[in-house]
């Protein structure tokens, strides 16, 4: 069990744009966070039909870590995540489902290992810094409305 929320939300048009931060979204199902470039199916690694492309996310917990130890400075749009969150275990979500706020639901798919893709865009030695940490690919599975300061938590089924 775990009592976490989410502290920021994260969109980019077009790939490889800066991201900008917003207070609230709409997880659109099937589809991802409106408004950002997976959503619309341009984002660099969009692949039609691959699942856990909707939603990323990533805890802030990591970045302060990233920063503590290698001096790797990076804001929380520089992780490149759609949704940063305070204490959240994402690691051990795969496979499970979660809510974000009181109508949104996302499943864990797979893990978002940090890429070379991802150090091209930041910092040097980002991609070695975020290793089993860079995050957490997820499924829509209940749309709606987030926002920041919503709280996560298990979904009891």
């Amino acid at each position: 069990m775990f009592d976490g929320s989410l502290v920021g939300i994260f969109v980019t048009a077009r790939k490889g744009a800066p991201l900008r931060a917003v207070d609230e979204a709409l997880a659109v199902l099937g589809r991802g966070i409106e408004g950002d470039r997976y959503a619309a199916a341009e984002g660099t690694f969009s692949k039609p039909g691959a699942e856990g492309r909707e939603v990323t996310l990533i805890e802030v917990e990591a970045i302060e870590a990233v920063a503590e130890e290698s001096a790797i400075a990076l804001s929380p749009a520089d992780a490149r995540r759609n949704l940063m969150t305070r204490g959240v275990p994402l690691n051990h979500l795969v496979g499970v489902e979660f809510s974000v706020g009181g109508d949104v639901v996302l499943r864990g798919v797979k893990l978002c290992e940090p890429c070379a893709h991802l150090e091209l865009l930041t910092k040097k030695g980002v991609r070695e810094a975020l290793v089993h940490r860079g995050g957490l690919r997820a499924q829509i599975v209940r749309g709606g409305a987030i926002r920041v300061g919503d709280a996560i938590r298990l979904v009891n089924r």
